[in-house]
C-alpha cells in the first residue's frame, strides 16, 4: 500500500501508488475505493474533510480531496475518457503508462507527448451529474455543518485556518453587496471565462467570477451562467460531478454526500472556449453538440467545479444531529437512537406546548402539526400513496404576517423547508414544473424539483381575486397532483415523464383550501399578540438550544420508525366501523375510516409507539371528533364556506 502521501491533500499520489503496483490490472480501482472508505472509517476522519458547502471555493487546492453535500438536479449523457493512456517522450522515446480516471485532463510533461494510437490505450465510460446544494436547507442544518467541520490547513494549500468555520454562503453575501464598481466590472468579469488562468495568483478574483454568476442566476434565467437553483435566492456552488461506479443506483432529486477528487484546472476553460470557436467553423451537420449544449456542459470550472467521485452515499435525511444512516434495523440496536426514544413522552409534552404557542394557543391544531411533521410516504399501493399528510389549517388572518411567523417556526424544525407564497402574480409567473430544454439538451429546474421529506407550506392567504392564464392553472394543475399522488410530471415537451416525490405539504387559507388536502383543521386562536414578529422572536429565544435540537431530532426520527397494526386490534377497529356505522351511517365512511387509521399510526409513532393501541385508535377518534365538530361549527357561522 502507497504510503507518506497526504490523502487529503494529494489523493491523485494515493491512487497513483496503486496504479503503479498493479498497471493495466483492474484490481487497482477496487483497492484506491477502500483505501479511501477504511481512511473515512477511521476516528471524525470525515470532519477533516473540507466540505464545498462551508469552505469557498478559492481555498480549496485543486486535486484535492473533498466532500460535497448535494442533490442530482440533472444527469448527463454518459462520456468517454482514457482510463489508461500511454505518453512519449520526444527525446529519449521513453514511454510511460499513465491513468486517467479521476482527471479531466491528461498529465503530461514538458517532452512528453500522448500516444493516442498506443495498444495499451484503454477508453472507458463515467456519467456525469449536475449537483446543486439541497434546496431550502435550513440555517441550523448550514451551521450544524459548519461547526463540526474541522478541516485544517495544510501547507500546500491557500486554505486558512481561520476562517475555517466560514460558510460559502457568509463569503458570497459580503461579495454580493452591490456598489458602482462592481456593477462597472460585471460585464468584464462575465465575458472573461478564461479569467481561471489567474487561479493561483489572483484567489479574490475567481470569488468575484463566482458572485456574478450567483448574482446571473437570480436576475436572469437565460444569463450565461445559469446554476439552475429549483428555488430562487439559493446559494452555494454547483458541481459537475463525475461518476465511475454504481451510477445506476443513483436518480434526478436524490440527496448524496460525495468524496471525491475536486478538478478546478484552468485549462478546461481554454478548452471548452476553443471548442466552441472550432464548432462554429465546422458544418452544423457534422457538429452534434450545438454551442449552447457546449456551454451547459462545460461551464467554466472556477465557476462550477468538477468533483470525480471516489465514493458516494445517498443520504436518508440531512439532520446533522443524527446518525446519517437510519435503516429499520439499524435504529433498533443504535444506543443513540435507543436511548433517545427511552425519553420521548417529554420531549413530545413540551414540542406540543412549543407549538400550541406557535399556534396562537390553539392545541388541537399543534396536535396535527406534530403529526403532518413526521408524516412521509411509507409505501405505494398501485398509484396511491400512502402516508402521506397534507393538512389545511384554515382560519388564518387574511394578508396578514401570521403564515409568515409560523413558517419561521417550521424552518427551525425541519431540515429542508420552502415557503410558496400563492399570489396570482406568483402563480402565473413562476415556474413551478422542470422541463426539458432539448437545445441545451439540459433539465430546466422548477421549483417543486425538491428532495424527499421537504416541508412546502404554501400561503394561501395572500391570493387576491384576479385571472390565472394557461400557466397558471397548470401551476395550480402540478400542486394538486404533488398533494395527492405524490408525483410531479416533468415536461419533455413531446411527453411528460412521472418523478415520483415525498414533500410535506402544509396549506394555510383563510376560508378552505383551493387544493386538495387529507385534513382540514380550523384554527382557533385564544390569543391575538398585537406584533407577531416579536411574539415569535420571543418564542423562539424561550426555548434553550438544547431542547430546540431534541425537536429536531424527534421530527426526523420518527419518520423512520417501523409500524404494524396486530389482528387483534385490526379486529377491533373493524368492529367498531361497524358499530359506528350502525348506529349512523352517515357518520363514517370509508374514506373517514381511512383517514383515522392515518391519523391513529401518526398518533402512535409520535409517541415512540410502534404499534397501534386500543387507548391511541380511541384517542385518534377523539381528535377527529374535535375536528369535525369544530368544522361543522364555523360552517354554521359562515354558512357554506366550508
Amino acid at each position: 500500500m502507497p504510503c507518506g502521501e497526504d490523502w487529503l491533500s494529494h489523493p491523485l499520489g494515493i491512487v497513483q501508488g496503486f496504479f503503479a503496483q498493479n498497471g493495466v490490472n483492474p484490481d487497482w480501482e477496487k483497492k484506491v475505493v477502500e483505501y479511501f472508505k477504511e481512511k473515512l472509517k477511521e476516528n471524525n476522519a470525515p470532519k477533516w474533510v473540507p466540505s464545498l458547502n462551508e469552505v469557498p471555493l478559492h481555498y480549496l487546492k485543486p486535486n484535492s480531496f473533498v466532500k460535497f453535500r448535494c442533490m442530482i438536479q440533472d444527469m448527463f449523457d454518459p462520456e468517454f475518457y482514457m482510463g489508461v493512456y500511454e505518453t512519449v517522450n520526444r527525446n529519449t522515446k521513453a514511454r510511460v503508462l499513465h491513468f486517467g480516471k479521476y482527471r479531466d485532463v491528461a498529465e503530461c510533461g514538458p517532452q512528453q507527448e500522448v500516444d493516442l494510437n498506443s495498444p495499451r490505450t484503454t477508453t472507458l465510460e463515467r456519467q456525469t451529474f449536475y449537483c446543486v446544494p439541497v434546496p431550502g436547507e435550513s440555517t441550523w442544518v448550514k451551521e450544524a455543518y459548519v461547526n463540526a467541520n474541522q478541516a485544517r490547513v495544510s501547507p500546500s494549500t491557500s486554505y486558512t485556518p481561520s476562517r475555517h468555520k466560514r460558510s460559502y454562503e457568509d463569503d458570497e453575501d459580503m461579495d454580493l453587496q452591490p456598489n458602482k464598481q462592481k456593477d462597472q466590472h460585471a460585464g468584464a468579469r462575465q465575458a472573461g471565462s478564461v479569467g481561471g488562468l489567474q487561479w493561483c495568483g489572483e484567489p479574490k478574483r475567481l470569488e468575484t467570477e463566482a458572485s456574478t454568476g450567483q448574482q446571473l442566476n437570480f436576475l436572469n434565467l437565460s444569463s450565461p451562467f445559469d446554476l439552475n437553483f429549483p428555488l430562487p435566492g439559493e446559494k452555494g456552488p454547483a458541481c459537475l460531478v463525475k461518476v465511475y461506479e454504481d451510477w445506476d443506483c443513483f436518480k434526478v432529486n436524490d440527496v448524496l454526500e460525495l468524496y471525491g477528487v475536486l478538478s478546478v484546472d484552468p485549462v478546461l476553460s481554454i478548452l471548452n472556449n476553443d471548442e466552441r470557436d472550432a464548432s462554429s467553423l465546422l458544418d452544423p451537420m457534422e457538429c452534434t453538440d450545438t454551442a449552447e449544449e457546449q456551454r451547459v456542459h462545460s461551464p467554466p470550472a472556477s465557476l462550477v467545479p468538477r468533483i470525480h467521485v471516489v465514493l458516494a452515499q445517498k443520504l436518508q435525511h440531512i439532520n446533522p444531529l443524527l446518525p446519517a444512516c437510519l435503516n429499520k434495523e439499524e435504529s433498533k440496536t443504535c444506543k443513540f437512537v435507543s436511548g433517545f426514544m427511552s425519553e420521548l413522552s417529554p420531549i413530545r409534552a413540551e414540542l406540543l406546548g412549543f407549538l400550541t404557542h406557535a399556534l396562537l394557543g390553539d392545541s388541537l391544531a399543534a396536535e396535527y402539526l406534530i403529526l403532518h411533521l413526521i408524516s412521509t410516504v411509507y409505501t405505494r399501493r398501485d398509484v396511491l400513496p400512502l402516508g402521506k399528510f397534507t393538512v389545511n389549517l384554515s382560519g388564518c388572518p387574511r394578508n396578514s404576517t401570521f403564515t409568515e411567523h409560523l413558517y419561521r417556526i417550521i424552518q427551525h424544525l425541519v431540515p429542508a423547508s420552502f415557503r410558496l407564497q400563492m399570489t396570482i402574480e406568483n402563480m402565473n409567473h413562476l415556474k413551478f414544473i422542470p422541463h426539458k430544454d432539448y437545445t441545451a439538451n439540459r433539465l430546466v429546474s422548477g421549483l417543486l424539483q425538491l428532495p424527499s421529506n421537504t416541508s412546502l407550506v404554501i400561503d394561501e392567504t395572500l391570493l387576491e381575486q384576479g385571472q390565472l392564464d394557461t400557466p397558471g392553472v397548470h401551476n395550480v394543475t402540478a400542486l394538486s397532483n404533488l398533494i395527492t399522488w405524490q408525483k410531479v410530471d416533468y415536461d419533455f415537451s413531446y411527453h411528460q415523464m412521472e418523478f415520483p416525490c415525498n414533500i410535506n405539504v402544509f396549506i394555510t387559507s383563510e376560508g378552505r383550501s383551493l387544493l386538495p388536502a387529507d385534513c382540514q383543521v380550523h384554527l382557533e386562536p385564544q390569543l391575538v399578540p398585537p406584533n407577531m414578529e416579536e411574539y415569535t422572536d420571543s418564542l423562539l429565544s424561550a426555548v434553550l438550544p438544547s431542547v430546540l435540537n431534541k425537536f429536531r431530532i424527534y421530527l426526523t426520527l420518527l419518520r423512520f420508525l417501523d409500524y404494524s397494526i396486530s389482528d387483534e386490534i385490526t379486529k377491533a377497529v373493524e368492529d367498531d366501523f361497524v358499530e359506528m356505522r350502525k348506529n349512523d351511517p352517515q357518520s363514517i365512511t370509508a374514506d373517514d375510516l381511512h383517514q383515522l387509521l392515518i391519523v391513529a399510526r401518526f398518533l402512535s409513532l409520535s409517541a415512540g409507539q410502534t404499534t397501534l393501541s386500543r387507548e391511541r385508535w380511541l384517542r385518534a377518534k377523539q381528535l377527529e371528533s374535535l375536528r369535525r365538530t369544530r368544522l361543522q361549527q364555523q360552517k354554521c357561522v359562515n354558512g357554506n364556506e366550508l
